[in-house]
């Protein structure tokens, strides 16, 4: 049987504003159906998800795991020595050449970026190097910068906006790009910062504020609320607050920055209670804002709301029904995997595949601090707010046997099933690879798996998604009223 394929009587024409992972999967189901497309893109191909977000990010964090796990082999039995010239042995310290890490990771998000760019060009989709903008509902004029001047007009029956978000900057904390950073500026730093303050708590301050502890930097980590990673799994953001407790983080919950200040050399950020905190930098992860300035939807009637992002619905349209959205810039999930979908069925619904309306309840999401958090599905948050009528059960990863022998310590796997049928709706892991071990999960949420469906799935042994299969054999037995028996 060949593949399906899309014929029309005119073709039709795409244009897409921004080449990140929204604008890319657009890009190529587009050319996939036989369409004329254009993709305009100010930085790169791939975005700021490539070039100085995600991969550069998860670039970092995977070296620091790499230097986590060589300080913790003498755990396993491996050690590390060196001779002196009397033969005496010597116990070498890791040292991490920050310079080389990073030019390393800008090298492989530029292959990646690269990569990206040729498979576009192989699909036969057009790539303008420019800053696009909306000309009413069926045009982008493309320019040389904002202000800058116009070279290129390009008519589309679809259009697509996949403009992303960048850094929030604060009036009290602006980035120098030297001391006062932004996590897109910290990849010039050639050397480990001795003292690393980071402002904000999120997913984006937690993931950095973990990778320079473990890469050997004095870190304070600087949060306004109670717990780090707030909004998440509080089982999950207390794990993590115990290793960075553990690894020798400093933190200062419940207190806001009020300014930031460059002082000789260093930094100085003073607390809203009047406390001060020195280092010799600090990165604000304050947020972001979506990169929809200036790019003439008001002209075109696409709704906004009022911190600037596009109005979206499940299959990615706005208020204009020939323009679509995908992405940070949009009202969606902040996610890069999630900006891919909506790319992918924004496209699909332009011009006439098969659509399956996007669901945040079956969207998987990873914070990559060490051990990683993976979300899936409803939580139990979700069930003490009432929202669903559910049953949780929680396994310690420490008591999976393949962990034992990895020397992992922290970590769980929780699942979460709807009380009476014993669907699975939910899950959340904690570990090394959750970012892995989530997708059997997943799928059981997206295929409505019953937790007895899931316990007859084979793992293998030794592993660590058997205690996934663990967990539901678990639900079964434990909680005989999960039938509504």
């Amino acid at each position: 049987m060949g593949v399906m394929s899309l014929s029309f009587e005119t073709t039709q024409s795409v244009a897409i504003i921004g080449g990140g992972p929204g604008g890319y999967e657009a890009a190529l189901a587009a050319a996939q159906l036989g369409a004329e497309v254009t993709v305009v893109e100010r930085a790169g191909i791939g975005g700021s998800a490539v070039i100085t977000d995600v991969v550069p990010s998860k670039t970092l964090i995977a070296t620091a795991d790499a230097a986590v796990a060589i300080a913790g082999a003498s755990d396993l039995g491996v050690q590390l020595f060196a001779k002196s010239k009397d033969g005496k042995p010597l116990k070498p310290e890791i040292a991490i050449n920050l310079n080389a890490v990073n030019k390393r990771l800008l090298s492989l998000a530029r292959q990646q970026s690269d990569d990206m760019r040729a498979s576009l060009v192989e699909a036969g989709v057009r790539i303008i190097s420019g800053h696009g903008r909306l000309e009413g509902d069926n045009a982008v004029v493309v320019s040389t910068g904002p202000g800058g001047t116009d070279f290129d007009r390009i008519e589309a029956d679809t259009l697509v906006l996949s403009v992303g978000a960048s850094p929030r900057q604060l009036p009290s904390a602006m980035p120098d790009g030297e001391r006062i950073l932004t996590w897109t500026q910290l990849y010039d730093m050639t050397e480990l910062p001795p003292h690393l303050i980071v402002v904000g708590s999120g997913v984006t301050g937690a993931e950095f504020a973990g990778a320079y502890m473990n890469l050997g930097a004095k870190v304070t980590l600087v949060s306004s609320r109670d717990q780090v990673l707030p909004g998440e799994d509080k089982d999950a953001a207390a794990v993590i607050e115990k290793v960075f407790k553990r690894g020798g983080m400093t933190l200062l919950s419940k207190s806001r920055a009020d300014t930031v200040e460059r002082v000789a050399d260093g930094v100085v950020v003073t607390l809203s209670d009047g406390r001060t905190v020195e280092g010799s930098h600090c990165l604000m992860a304050v947020g972001s804002i979506p990169n929809t300035a200036g790019l003439g939807l008001e002209q075109a009637g696409v709704q906004m709301t009022e911190s600037g992002h596009i109005q979206v619905n499940r299959v990615a349209r706005t208020s204009v029904p020939n323009i679509y959205a995908a992405g940070d810039c949009t009202t969606f999930v902040p996610l890069a995997s999630v900006a891919s979908m909506q790319g992918r069925t924004a496209i699909f619904h332009a011009l006439g595949d098969v659509v399956i309306p996007l669901e945040r309840r079956r969207i998987t999401s990873n914070i990559f601090t060490a051990p990683e958090i993976a979300t899936i599905g409803w939580q139990e948050k979700d069930i003490e707010d009432g929202l669903i009528n559910a049953v949780v059960h929680k396994l310690p990863l420490a008591s999976n046997p393949r962990a034992k022998m990895m020397g992992i310590k922290d970590g769980f796997v929780k699942l979460i099933a709807r009380q009476g049928s014993g669907s699975v709706v939910g899950g959340v892991i904690v570990g090394p690879r959750a970012s892995e071990l989530i997708y059997p999960i997943a799928i059981a949420v997206e295929r409505r798996l019953t937790v007895d469906q899931v316990s007859r799935v084979f793992a293998v042994y030794p592993s660590l998604s058997s205690s996934i299969t663990d967990a539901a054999r678990a639900m079964h037995v434990v909680d005989h009223n999960i039938y509504g028996a």
